[in-house]
């Protein structure tokens, strides 16, 4: 298999990067594009105690198995299928889902350290960096840990002051300027999602021609 052409999409949280690759994988038929996210590497919660994992730092390069991220992705580039469970949230009401995830002429890695990674960003080809205003991402946050995860309030704005925020300014943000196409997302427009997923989409159909 010819190596695959990799587009590397992060996001700050809140920026709506979810419904963005929902939007950009609905161009492509299944066997044209394949995923995998930087989330489902995240090193097991359950390695520290309890208190450790109230204010654990998930938003740290070294809360990633890098290591494994990277051969992963580099197996796919030697046309392997890999075989991952899914990362529930350290849920453990959830049974992880098995993903299978086969090489493809298009592969999307995504997540928050994959410019900061430098091994992983010498393997893209196109760089999409998707975000939003604080006050709109931290909303949409809210939104997300208090109503679909649980999660205490203020345990939620800890984590978004001394873990999120740091994180983004430091391992994300300087990276902006590199990327190909920055997308602003401060609505919840899904119009605008769609829109600018189909210039993209078109563009990059352009590309590997």
């Amino acid at each position: 298999m010819n190596k695959p052409y990799v587009i590397g999409i992060a996001g700050s949280s809140g920026s709506g990067k979810t419904f963005f690759l929902k939007s950009f994988l609905n161009h492509f038929e299944a066997n044209e594009i394949t995923l995998i996210s930087q989330d489902d590497y995240y090193i097991p919660a359950n390695t520290k105690t309890r208190e450790e994992n109230r204010l654990y730092n998930f938003d740290l390069p070294t809360s990633i198995d890098r290591e494994a991220f990277f051969c992963d992705i580099k197996d796919l580039f030697d046309g392997k299928t890999i075989l991952k469970e899914e990362y529930t949230f350290n849920n453990p009401n959830i049974k992880p889902k098995v993903l299978e995830i086969k090489p493809a002429p298009i592969l999307i890695v995504e997540g928050l350290f994959i410019f900061h990674y430098t091994e992983i960003n010498a393997l893209l080809d196109y760089r999409i960096f998707i975000d939003a205003e604080e006050s709109v991402a931290l909303k949409r946050r809210l939104n997300r840990d208090l109503l679909e995860r649980g999660y205490d309030h203020d345990d939620v704005m800890y984590k978004w002051t001394n873990h999120v925020v740091p994180s983004y300014d430091q391992y994300l943000l300087p990276y902006k300027d590199i990327c190909d196409n920055v997308l602003i997302n401060n609505t919840d427009d899904p119009i605008l999602i769609h829109q600018a997923t189909n210039i993209i989409s078109d563009d990059l159909r352009k590309k590997i021609q």
